[in-house]
This record gives C-alpha cells, sequence and structure tokens, in this order.
C-alpha cells in the first residue's frame, strides 16, 4: 500500500513540474528570481545577444564578414566563438532549457506553419531585429532587465512597445480581411512521447555535462549562466510566459493577465537588483558592472525601437523569449524568425559602432540618454517609481479588462 502511494505521489510531482502549465503570476515571481541570480552570478540576462551571435555566424559562414564591414567594424576576422560567447551560452541554456521542457511534458512537436505564417517570419525577424538595435535590447535588455537594472531606457521601450502592439493588431486585423494567399495548409509532425522523454532526460544530462565542463575550466562562471539561463528557459515554457502578450492581449481580447504578471515580475526584479547595486560605490567607479542594461536609448530610439519590435513580434508570435523558448518546442515559423531577427540585429550593432550611434556614457548618445535612475533620484526614489509605473499599468489594464474600453475593433 505504501509503495502504491509513493508512486502516486511520484507522478503527482512529476505531472506538477513537467507537464502541467505553471500560473502565470507563479512564473512571474520565478523570472525575477532567476534574473536577480543571474546579476549576482555575473551580469543580467538576455535574448539578444544570443540571436545576434548566432546572426554573425550566418554572415559569416554566407562569406559577407568582410564585404559588409565587420572585419573593419570590430577589428577580428572571425564573430566571437558561440560556446565561450556569453550571450550566446544565454540563449543556448535558454532554449535547451526550453526543449527539456517541451520533451518531459510532452509538447515538443515540429510544427510547420502556412506558407503566409513562413513570409511574415522572415519580415517579423527584420523589424524585430532593427528595433532592438534602436532600443538597446529586446523585451530584455530594452525594457525587463532595463527597468529592473533601474535604467531609464527601459521606460522609453515600454512606451515604443505599446503603440507598436497596437500598429501590429490593427496590421493583423487587416489581413485578416484582406489576404488570403498562403494562410492555410499548416502542419503538425509529432514525436512519441516515450521517444520525448528519453530525449529529455539526454538533454538534461548534456546541459549538466556543459555546466560542468565551463565549471573546471578557464570560464568556469559560464557553468552557472547555463544553468540558470536553462532554468530560465524551462519556466518560460511551463508557463508559456511571453511579455508581448501582456501589451498584446488588453487591446485584443481585453485580458490582463500577463500584463499584470509582468509588471509584478518588474517589480520583483527591481527589489532585488537595487540591493545588489546598491551595495557598489558610484556608477562611474564600477563601469562595467554598471553598464549592463544601462543604454543610452532613453529618448526618440526606446520609443521608435520599441514600436519596431513589438510590430514585428506581433507577426512573429513571440517576443525576444518567446521567440527563443517556442523555438525550444518545434514552432517551425520562430526557427525561421530567429536568423533574421539574428542577422539584422548584427548588422545594426555593426553600423551603430562604426557610426557611434549610442555614443558613450561621458560623450552621450545619438539615440537618447543614459539616464542610470538611482543617480538622479535615489534608490528609494527609484524604487517608487518603478512601482508606481507598474501600478498604474496594472490599474489601466484590470480597468480596461471589466470595461473593455482600450480593444480594437476588427
Amino acid at each position: 500500500m505504501s509503495e502504491n502511494v509513493l508512486a502516486a505521489k511520484t507522478k503527482e510531482l512529476y505531472k506538477t513540474l513537467c507537464q502541467d502549465n505553471w500560473g502565470k503570476n507563479t512564473v512571474a515571481i520565478l523570472v525575477a528570481l532567476l534574473s536577480i541570480m543571474m546579476v549576482a552570478w555575473d551580469r543580467p540576462w538576455g535574448a539578444v545577444g544570443a540571436v545576434r551571435n548566432w546572426g554573425e555566424w550566418i554572415i559569416y559562414g554566407a562569406g559577407f564578414w568582410d564585404s559588409l564591414g565587420f572585419a573593419a567594424a570590430y577589428g577580428k576576422d572571425t564573430p566571437s566563438a558561440f560556446l565561450t560567447h556569453t550571450g550566446s551560452v544565454i540563449g543556448i541554456g535558454f532554449v535547451g532549457g526550453a526543449f527539456l521542457s517541451a520533451c518531459l511534458g510532452g509538447n515538443f512537436a515540429f510544427r510547420v506553419p502556412p506558407k503566409l505564417e513562413m513570409v511574415k517570419a522572415v519580415v517579423a525577424g527584420i523589424f524585430m531585429g532593427a528595433g532592438a538595435t534602436l532600443a538597446g535590447g529586446c523585451n530584455v535588455g530594452g525594457f525587463y532587465n532595463a527597468i529592473g537594472n533601474l535604467s531609464a531606457h527601459g521606460f522609453a521601450m515600454m512606451v515604443g512597445l505599446i503603440i507598436g502592439a497596437i500598429i501590429g493588431l490593427k496590421y493583423v486585423f487587416w489581413e485578416m480581411e484582406n489576404i488570403s494567399w498562403g494562410a492555410s495548409g499548416g502542419t503538425t509532425i509529432n514525436i512519441p512521447g516515450a521517444l520525448q522523454f528519453i530525449i529529455g532526460i539526454a538533454t538534461l544530462s548534456a546541459l549538466i555535462v556543459g555546466a560542468y565542463k565551463y565549471a573546471s575550466g578557464d570560464i568556469e562562471k559560464l557553468g552557472g549562466v547555463l544553468l540558470i539561463t536553462a532554468m530560465l528557459g524551462y519556466t518560460f515554457q511551463r508557463g508559456r510566459w511571453c511579455m508581448i502578450q501582456g501589451f498584446r492581449e488588453p487591446h485584443m481580447t481585453g485580458s490582463a493577465t500577463m500584463a499584470k504578471s509582468v509588471a509584478l515580475s518588474i517589480v520583483i526584479l527591481a527589489c532585488g537588483v537595487a540591493i545588489i547595486k546598491s551595495r557598489y560605490v558610484g556608477f562611474s567607479g564600477n563601469e562595467d558592472f554598471w553598464q549592463h542594461y544601462v543604454r543610452g536609448t532613453f529618448g526618440w530610439g526606446g520609443v521608435l525601437g520599441g514600436i519596431l519590435f513589438a510590430f514585428g513580434a506581433i507577426q512573429a508570435g513571440g517576443c525576444g523569449t518567446g521567440t527563443l523558448w517556442r523555438v525550444g518546442e518545434g514552432q517551425i515559423k520562430l526557427w525561421i524568425v530567429t536568423p533574421f531577427f539574428g542577422m539584422t540585429c548584427a548588422v545594426g550593432s555593426m553600423l551603430s559602432k562604426k557610426y557611434n550611434w549610442e555614443g558613450s556614457i561621458a560623450d552621450g548618445s545619438n539615440l537618447g540618454s543614459y539616464v542610470y535612475l538611482p543617480d538622479k533620484l535615489g534608490y528609494g526614489g527609484t524604487l517608487a517609481l518603478i512601482c508606481l509605473a507598474m501600478a498604474a499599468w496594472y490599474i489601466i489594464v484590470t480597468w480596461n479588462e471589466e470595461t473593455n474600453k482600450l480593444m480594437l475593433e476588427m
């Protein structure tokens, strides 16, 4: 009898951890805590560093590294190695964690979209890459981790994300009424559940071995980076957590669930990061540490970048993180989005460096301003501003949830 109970409880735990969809607020709290762990371990995490590095390798492999000016701009003959580039390892860990979650939960399948969605994937990736370049990051580095790491440029992108989501939705509604070519014909190729489980265990083993290899080598911090971001990818996929939904759903269905969840996560993250950063003395004295996600895009760059990025993300069906965890569960449309997102980011970053678009903290930026909020408001004032801003967002979306005043008509 006791053995039957033990087996039942084991299955129950497995179902909770690996098969059930996690609640949005549960995911919000976990994402914030894991993000704080990343800051304490090494640096804030993001999606753009990974896709940009992968895009650089695509450009290099295609033979355009020199002709497009990358070698001259960066002073090196090849991109940074993707297995030792911190941004790339973050992406590998994130996709690996999402793939692990999808396999253990029986959610992995090759989902091939209709032709129209494949075309939109290319366009969406280009828009997302251009937006992330101007805003100083995607929805993570330009918005979530920007505000969470106490940089004003996150608020600039937030404004752009709201506008871009509305424009993107208006286009989707127009497309539904006016374009029929290639709108049908998608297919799904399922993988047997037992095989998914075996692949999942192999993936978990690979992540652990990879982290051990990093930890025992010259770049030991990458072991922790790999594991923490794998936990982030797992959490995102398990909760199907996509930040762009927080900007889309209030205007599409009226739902405020995702927006409230993101607001909660940002508040927790900002409080944790403020504790860590307040232990250091002075912004200028610790520039390497402080400058992570303090970008010179608090201005037109952040707003326009947010508009472009959100428009692309609406067409893609996923933001920066939403793209990566959907890659991990086999959505072919996002497999198409990712390389175009990455190549556009790579070209944008190279041009920004070549023409000094973002300038520096000391000399200023052409895209806006560098504003580390505690330098202006102190840590208490900064946390008060962030909490008030997230509370205002919460109130607006919950008001709209009951009144539908902000919903767009089809």
